[in-house]
């Protein structure tokens, strides 16, 4: 019998029509949404995928929750927009581990965990 539960524990949610994996990733998605009315970050895209090869040769794909630019602050004094990828996790698999390692040597990104 299969149990009324996810492997994970977590709970979907439906946040402006859009299905979310978990109620942290909604909340999450709610935050954004704030700071980009503000203007804080811009550009926020959902689980935009990015296909990792080495040497040609595909290793695995690995999905964003949240790909967006925030202000940073450049020398100088200016502010200048960074690229942030945006994870929302409660368990880190070993599978996530290594994309998240395989993402930061292949495309040099560090994952933000939320």
């Amino acid at each position: 019998m299969k149990p009324n539960y996810s492997k994970y524990r977590n709970k979907p949610i439906v946040i402006d029509g859009i299905k979310f994996r978990s109620t942290k990733e909604g909340r999450r998605y709610k935050d954004l949404k704030l700071l980009q009315a503000a203007g804080e970050i811009r550009g926020l895209t959902l689980q935009e995928t990015f296909v990792i090869k080495v040497n040609g040769i595909k290793i695995c794909s690995y999905r964003c929750d949240f790909q967006y630019e925030e202000k940073g602050k450049i020398l100088g004094g200016g502010q200048d927009w960074v690229l942030i990828i945006e994870d929302c996790k409660g368990y880190k698999t070993p599978a996530y581990r290594m994309k998240r390692k395989l993402m930061e040597a292949v495309f040099g990104v560090i994952i933000r965990e939320t």
